[in-house]
């Protein structure tokens, strides 16, 4: 290697370089802002948005043992999966990722639930991350139901098996073959007790794909475990482990649904739809490091809207306390206010009240974003 003569610096010589340097590494952290950092959630039932618009759940129900996954900007994956449970009953939990809602749970802007029949398409892709060493499922969830709930269990639940590793089998028994979205499936047909569910098995591992989920609600609509004006309140893509886990991915999904034309059946402005239009108003009270919020949604589409949830985004440093007049998650971020049983319509021309109370860091300012069922409000 050619060395190149050295002499020494003058201290005029010795600041200008550290200027230069210094200028650039400020030039590098405006091109290249750091990413967002990923979140662990460890909780039973924990859960937090990613992308804006979808929700991470732990979700772990049939072990004690700890479970924790890790949010990442496009998915998640199992960071611990403790515990075990036995290969002849139901998995230990389903970690996923979701666009509807979830046991009170809602995504920010989702526009579900929405009818069946007034869907054109929801198109979906999902990538996994499999492993070696664990008893497990890859599972894609839709769930449907004759109303369009935001809380409790639904009626039937379709599950899309990309992926069975040991000795599991889905609810049920099966029942035949079907070709769905090109592809030849098992499909499995059975009740946990709660729900019906219909099960569509790979018979071959799966670690990507792009399809309509569409596809499988009408195979199920035409087995006769759904109706046309049914409604779809949730897609969900996840693992279900029985023993082990740790490491499972996923590493991207997407989900999108389609509704039909303005008026049509289905369509926006219809129940569980998109309002035409909408207006919210926020009354703050604030204080030193607190605040409270009352507000005002305002439906100025021709038709209700039913049940009601609007999305916002709460400014950096405030996270919410307590609320009324809905439920609100997550705490902070991107949050949706999801309607309660008495004032779930909002009629044309009318309005609905909540209100939730927080703290703050910085300056106060007041939410942004706001969208009723996935429409923008003014």
């Amino acid at each position: 290697m050619r060395s190149s003569p050295h002499r020494p610096r003058t201290l005029r010589g010795l600041c200008g370089a550290l200027l230069t340097a210094l200028a650039t590494v400020a030039a590098l952290m405006t091109a290249a802002p750091a990413a967002r950092a990923d979140t662990t959630l460890c909780e039973q039932y924990g859960t937090t948005v990613i992308q804006g618009r979808y929700v991470v759940q732990n979700n772990r129900w049939g072990t004690g043992a700890t479970q924790c996954v890790t949010a990442t900007d496009t998915g998640f994956r199992i960071t611990q999966a403790d515990g075990s449970v036995p290969t002849n009953g139901a998995p230990k939990s389903y970690p996923s990722v979701f666009n509807g809602c979830h046991y009170t749970t809602c995504s920010p802007g989702t526009s579900l639930p929405a009818r069946i029949s007034g869907i054109t398409s929801a198109p979906s892709s999902i990538s996994y991350g499999y492993v070696d060493g664990a008893v497990y499922n890859a599972s894609y969830d839709i769930w449907l139901d004759p109303t369009p709930r935001t809380d409790g269990v639904n009626r039937t639940e379709i599950m899309i098996w990309f992926n069975r590793v040991g000795p599991i089998q889905p609810i049920g028994s099966q029942v035949g073959t079907a070709t769905v979205g090109g592809r030849t499936w098992q499909v499995w047909t059975g009740s946990n007790g709660s729900n019906d569910v219909i099960s569509f098995v790979a018979p071959s591992a799966i670690t990507s794909w792009s399809f309509d989920v569409m596809d499988f609600v009408r195979q199920t609509v035409s087995r006769g475990m759904a109706q046309n004006d049914w409604y779809l309140t949730s897609v969900q893509a996840g693992f279900e482990p029985w023993q082990n886990g740790t490491g499972l991915t996923v590493n991207s999904f997407s989900s999108t649904v389609v509704t039909g034309t303005p008026g049509g059946p289905g369509g926006p402005g219809g129940p569980g739809e998109p309002a035409a239009g909408c207006r919210v108003t926020y009354a703050t009270n604030v204080w030193t490091g607190g605040f409270t919020a009352d507000v005002t949604i305002t439906n100025t589409g021709p038709s209700p809207v039913e049940p009601w949830r609007l999305a916002f985004t709460l400014p950096a440093g405030q996270r919410i306390t307590q609320a009324w007049n809905a439920t609100v998650s997550p705490s902070s971020g991107t949050v949706t206010a999801n309607a309660l049983a008495h004032n779930g319509t909002i009629a044309p021309g009318g309005s609905r009240t909540f209100g939730f109370q927080g703290t703050y860091s910085g300056t106060f300012a007041q939410p942004t974003g706001s969208a009723l069922n996935g429409t923008a409000c003014a």
